[in-house]
């Protein structure tokens, strides 16, 4: 088996490679623009099992170069990058797994169609795993009435640096623009749009108690909607909502300065930047993890509908830390390791639906959360009736 992972050097991509030469992959091809290769990966893994490639001219060409002698491979480029490497994935018929949202290339569904080609979209973290955790949550209940969905890396206590008790967990350029991404609730049964500029008013923003870290504030940022039209048990459902993890404070630091306009995307007349590229700049490297620091990636879902006619609650937790022994942080442990199990079903054929596919329809649940296990991430999950 072959697998290929684009962006091999990155945060994700390492934790991938790590995972796939750990299980058992002959040739993982390590993609990436970076050429000191071996030495960011050395001491991390067998490197007699990986071949660096750092691609050269125009970047499609070069992608299908790669692709078309792998079983499948894992995108793990910048968004911007994410058709080039669905066109080279049909153009080779090379199943590919991507971590970025599918709307991005659903006009190619039909080409990876006809192609015959698996091209697994939104397959990380948040989106990827919660979305396995929906479909297996569907198959507990008659009908479902509220989903409730939280995820979000914050350092842990001990690394806490005020006044934003955050440290960069991946790429803090996009922490600062999924803060200008619109959202959408239900609430009372009826669709609710949240726009990026109101997404930390007191209104949408509320706290949940985490067993041994305390209170958290989530704050809206997904689209709730895309994902409950594809479950036939939540056709009546009256609240949803996805919402990002902080330590408290996160939003009211954050309000005052996007209102001012810190986090446009305008550029800045005689400057060349954006002011939310110069925040970027500016705060990403104050922001940096020590090396005896953990991060932690905290995630629950929380289900509630009818089974056999009386209220039921299914609360599925998890929390990922970084491994201090690799260095590897628990974000890309929680990318990467789902990006990798299910790059290896493609290559097996487990998976082989054709098309522009999600987790939540097309990874089978029982052994992705098994495979999960086995790298010691374990959802747990609690049942209440009412």
């Amino acid at each position: 088996m072959k697998i290929a992972v684009l962006g091999g050097l990155g945060l994700q991509g390492r934790a991938a490679i790590a995972d796939l030469v750990t299980s058992g992959v002959e040739e993982v091809v390590c993609v990436d623009t970076t050429p000191d290769g071996a030495a960011r990966l050395g001491g991390l893994t067998d490197l007699a099992r990986v071949r660096f490639v750092v691609p050269e001219g125009a970047i499609g060409p070069a992608l299908v170069n790669v692709l078309s002698d792998v079983d499948a491979v894992i995108d793990l480029l910048p968004q911007p990058l994410m058709r080039e490497a669905a066109h080279a994935a049909i153009a080779t018929r090379t199943p590919l797994v991507t971590t970025n949202y599918g709307k991005a290339i659903a006009d190619l569904a039909q080409a990876a169609e006809q192609a015959g080609v698996s091209v697994m979209t939104e397959c990380g973290l948040d989106p990827g795993i919660d979305l396995v955790l929906y479909a297996r949550a569907a198959r507990q209940f008659d009908s479902i009435t509220a989903i409730d969905s939280y995820c979000g890396g914050i350092p842990e206590p001990k690394a806490m640096a005020k006044p934003l008790c955050y440290k960069v967990s991946w790429n803090f350029d996009m922490v600062l623009v999924s803060q200008n991404r619109d959202s959408v609730m239900i609430e009372d049964g009826e669709r609710v749009a949240v726009p990026a500029a109101r997404q930390h008013d007191s209104h949408f923003i509320h706290e949940i108690e985490v067993a041994g870290l305390g209170q958290l504030e989530a704050f809206p940022n997904g689209d709730a909607l895309h994902y409950v039209e594809m479950l036939p048990a939540a056709k009546g459902l009256r609240r949803s909502g996805r919402y990002t993890l902080r330590w408290p404070g996160w939003s009211a630091f954050w309000a005052p300065l996007k209102e001012l306009g810190f986090l446009s995307e305008n550029k800045v007349p005689g400057t060349g930047a954006s002011p939310r590229e110069f925040l970027g700049r500016l705060l990403g490297p104050q922001l940096q993890y020590g090396p005896g620091e953990k991060d932690l990636c905290v995630m629950r879902n929380v289900f509630s509908g009818l089974e056999g006619g009386r209220v039921k609650t299914v609360t599925s937790d998890l929390i990922i830390e970084r491994d201090l022994a690799s260095g590897l942080f628990g974000m890309s442990l929680g990318v990467g390791y789902p990006a990798s199990i299910v790059a290896q079903m493609l290559a097996r054929g487990d998976i082989g639906k054709p098309g522009l596919l999600n987790p939540l329809l097309d990874v089978p649940d029982e052994p992705f959360f098994e495979a999960l296990a086995k790298r010691g991430i374990k959802v747990t999950e609690t049942v209440a009736w009412d």
